[in-house]
């Protein structure tokens, strides 16, 4: 062999090719997603254990009081118009909105014939509520009593409901959307309208005085972990062909 060509047998793309081809099979984007995966478990397994604790009373009831007139727990701060808008967006997050947006994504991925997709969309959400529901049962934390609360409530505190299921649903919605565009500055605008919502709905529970703080970080931790767990299966089964390509 030429030595020319020896040379050129042993460069490391030819290398890294050739002789190591398991480093093909690793996808970056999966690893990537276990890791926010890992690191949304870690957030809410942190903020369990300081509620276990009872750690957290004085940073949850000095957030609470700061969202209401010191001379009045019953009137919460800002103009009238504020609270409208807090009661608006956490509707957002309830059941009934959340079902609806369901049926309305599942049925539109299904006449589009994207059948996995709606599987996916269908399972995070069913999957959401029966694990907010387990985690609620088993942490069995009041609701706040420190402030009023601004809207009904009738179920256990910890974690947040609206946060977790607003987390899942509109996070798996906007990757799903966002999976069937190209460009870059498309992909952010769904992906940053679903984060924006997701915040908005949970920042609204605190402000109503129906949460804790805690709650919310805990929804949102657990919400992330079980959307992007989601996410990453399916996209797992994409790779053994089991369901459709992304666009």
């Amino acid at each position: 062999m030429d030595p020319i060509d020896r040379t050129a047998s042993l460069s490391p793309s030819r290398f890294d090719i050739d002789r190591v081809p398991v480093l093909r099979k690793i996808e970056v984007r999966g690893l990537v997603i276990l890791g926010l995966v890992s690191a949304s478990l870690f957030g809410f397994l942190t903020i369990a254990g300081e509620v276990r604790e009872g750690d957290t009373h004085a940073f949850d009831d000095a957030i609470l009081r700061a969202l209401r007139s010191p001379t009045d727990p019953a009137d919460p701060i800002g103009p009238f118009w504020v609270e409208a808008i807090m009661r608006d967006l956490t509707a957002l997050g309830g059941y009934t909105v959340l079902a609806l947006l369901t049926v309305l994504a599942v049925t539109y991925l299904l006449m589009k014939g994207k059948r996995a997709s709606a599987l996916l969309m269908g399972v995070a959400m069913m999957g959401g509520v029966m694990l907010s529901n387990v985690l609620k049962i088993g942490f069995d934390r009041q609701r706040p009593d420190v402030v009023a609360h601004l809207v009904d409530v009738h179920s256990l505190s910890f974690p947040s409901g609206h946060a977790m299921l607003s987390a899942t649903a509109y996070l798996t919605l906007g990757a799903l959307l966002a999976r069937g565009e190209r460009g870059f500055v498309m992909r952010s605008y769904f992906m940053g309208v679903a984060i924006a919502l997701t915040l908005l709905i949970g920042a609204s529970r605190v402000y109503l005085g129906v949460h804790y703080p805690t709650d919310v970080l805990a929804g949102w931790c657990a919400g992330s972990a079980w959307a992007l767990l989601c996410w990453w299966v399916a996209r797992w089964l994409q790779r053994r062909g089991s369901v459709e390509p992304s666009t």
